[in-house]
């Protein structure tokens, strides 16, 4: 019988981890190294255009962005860094492939929201909150792509290695600006922040379709997972078309309710809906290991949102002074917005 509870499984069905402990270590870092390269670009982004609408008001709001309270914390991102790397590892391709087919329908509902209402801030927060759904769309697609491979783990290493470079390289540009960019922006003597001064408006636009273009490919990889451990049994599409059903309108209730509300514990709220929906549906059709690597997902959900505060702030402050501002000044921010992208 294919729908079958964890528990009647057996103790010697249990099974961690999809494949060996090093190649699972190499993409788990090469999800973090993306999380990491996402949100230090995006904090550039905002530090950026948080010094340019500072330069065009006459009184300057606080910024979120201050110099002691981001550059204090680089032991914490070194952790949370570190966290994410095991906690990725940990998270087998099945419920990865899952996280990243939700996330992905998502995305599509957020998008037909913003058809709808030009005022939906769901896009400018998904950047945000793809952050744990990004390192499951990288590890799900490293696995799909070196699955069966001779040199897998060499393979493994040499994206680690690169991954590793270009998180750095982005993890620098962002102590850089956030020490020197509101000096050398007026002064114009450096060569990096000069090149931000006057291209650094199309780094978000870079980042939206980069991650586009990751869960996009992680999409297909996803697919075929999910098919070939949930839907390639007997009678799999007779339990899994209403549980499917049933997802989609969770999804389209959670985004519909998130546009309601606002705030941090608006966004934990459906962190908690998502993955608890997610854990009910291993329950029924999972194995033991699956509801694990879900529980797994709830912590790397809390690292990636609980110290990017900074940025659900930003975002929502933009998103505030649109609503709060006239209807000309709303439309020249939504034109704005949309020319950079």
């Amino acid at each position: 019988m294919f729908l079958s509870f964890p528990w009647s499984w057996g103790i010697f069905e249990w099974k961690f981890i999809d494949s060996n402990s090093i190649d699972c270590f190499f993409r788990g870092l090469v999800g973090a190294c993306g999380i990491s390269v996402l949100c230090n670009l995006i904090r550039v982004y905002n530090l950026i255009e948080t010094c340019r609408d500072s330069e065009t008001k006459t009184e300057s709001k606080p910024s979120l962005f201050s110099l002691g309270n981001l550059l204090r914390r680089n032991c914490i991102k070194a952790l949370q860094f570190w966290f994410l790397t095991v906690l990725l590892s940990l998270v087998g391709s099945r419920v990865s492939s899952l996280i990243v087919l939700e996330f992905s329908l998502r995305a599509v509902s957020a998008w037909a929201s913003a058809g709808l209402d030009a005022r939906s801030r769901g896009l400018d927060l998904l950047l945000t909150q793809c952050q744990f759904s990004l390192g499951c769309a990288l590890t799900c697609t490293l696995h799909f792509l070196h699955q069966g491979a001779p040199h897998s783990s060499l393979s493994l290493f040499l994206a680690a290695a690169l991954s590793w470079a270009l998180a750095s390289a982005c993890r620098s540009l962002w102590s850089h600006v956030a020490r020197l960019y509101p000096l050398h922006s007026k002064e114009g003597y450096c060569g990096k922040c000069s090149t931000l001064l006057a291209s650094g408006h199309t780094i978000l636009a870079s980042v939206q379709r980069a991650v586009v273009l990751a869960f996009a490919i992680a999409s297909v990889a996803s697919t075929s997972t999910v098919y070939d451990h949930f839907l390639s049994q007997k009678d799999a599409l007779k339990f899994w078309t209403p549980l499917t059903l049933c997802y989609t309108l969770l999804v389209v209730y959670i985004q519909e309710d998130q546009r309601r509300q606002t705030g941090t514990e608006a966004m934990l709220h459906t962190v908690v809906l998502r993955l608890g929906a997610l854990l009910v549906l291993m329950l029924t059709m999972g194995n033991w290991s699956d509801v694990l690597h879900v529980l797994f997902s709830f912590l790397g959900e809390a690292v990636c949102l609980l110290p990017s505060q900074d940025l659900l702030k930003a975002a929502l402050q933009e998103e505030e002074e649109d609503m709060r501002g006239p209807p000309a000044a709303r439309q020249r921010n939504t034109m704005k917005r949309s020319s950079d992208r």
